[in-house]
Order: C-alpha cells, then structure tokens, then sequence
C-alpha cells in the first residue's frame, strides 16, 4: 500500500510588486497554522516519509515546519520546478515525479499549491472535494505495490485536516 499526503502551503504575505510570486513568505499566521497542522498531522502519521516540495519560498517554509515536526533533515526536502508551474503540475507530472522514489518508501508528502493539488485529489480518486485550503491536507491511499502504478481513480481518500 502506498501513501500520498498533499499539503497546501500556508497563508503567505500579499503580492507586492517588489517581490515575486515564487519569492513570497509565509505571514506569521501563516507559520503558526503550518505548526499547528503539522502536529495535527503527527497524531495520525509516524511519518511523513520521503518530503517533496514546491520551489516557491512558502511552499519550501511550509515542507520546513513539518519536516522540522517530524525531525527529518532539511536537506532531504526534494524540489521539483515543475509543482510550481501550475499549468504543468498534472498527473502525468505526478506519475513522473513518483517513479523515481523507491518502491521500500511507502508514504510521500507533497507541498504544493492549487489549483494543482485540488485537481490531483480529484483525478487520483473518486471522491468528491471542494478545495484544498492554505495549510490543508488530504490523504490518499493507494492499494499498489509500486509507486509506478498510480494513476486516475486508484486511490481513496482517508482523510482531510483542515486548519
């Protein structure tokens, strides 16, 4: 059985044209309720596995605070341009992305941002879901054996943390 947590950044400061997209940070808020969902998603998670994150600093501050929750070197964070880029961020990306972890690693924690994740909760299962909110999770599990066998409709949702 493989697993697939989804983590929306957290809130982040607004665009101001002195600062780029990709370079905004987290608000305080931002942080504290990346914190908080962090030990929230402790209590039902032992491990946020193998930690792959979004280039953009918000993304890359929020995968920091838990990685830091769950005691995992910040180094071990893997980033990907493409989870960024929402217009290339799809399943095809996804299934890409996910071939190259080992089969023995069981669980990934992705952080990204929408409309992406949302639209990925929606092709990789058959669930219903609105939208994932800033600092939100959502939890799928997938009864294969490899992480080359994942695609549209095979996994089930088994949890949403909202903050």
């Amino acid at each position: 059985m493989k697993k697939l947590i989804f983590v929306r950044h957290g809130k982040a400061e607004a665009q101001i044209f002195e600062i780029s997209d990709f370079e905004r940070s987290l608000t305080a808020k931002g942080k504290y309720i990346a914190n908080t969902m962090a030990f929230r998603l402790k209590e039902k998670e032992s491990s946020i596995g193998v930690v792959i994150s979004s280039p953009a600093f918000r993304a890359i501050e929020t995968a920091l605070i838990f990685s830091g929750i769950y005691k995992k070197p910040s180094n071990s964070i893997i980033l990907y341009d493409s989870i960024y880029y929402s217009y290339r961020f799809n399943l095809q990306v996804l299934c890409e992305i996910l071939s190259k972890i080992n089969d023995e690693e069981d669980t990934v924690t992705l952080f990204g941002h929408n409309p992406s994740l949302t639209e990925l909760v929606l092709t990789l299962s058959m669930g219903q879901y609105d939208s994932v909110p800033k600092c939100g999770i959502v939890t799928i599990t997938f009864s294969v054996n490899s992480w080359r066998e994942i695609g549209q409709n095979t996994g089930n949702i088994i949890y949403q943390l909202n903050p």
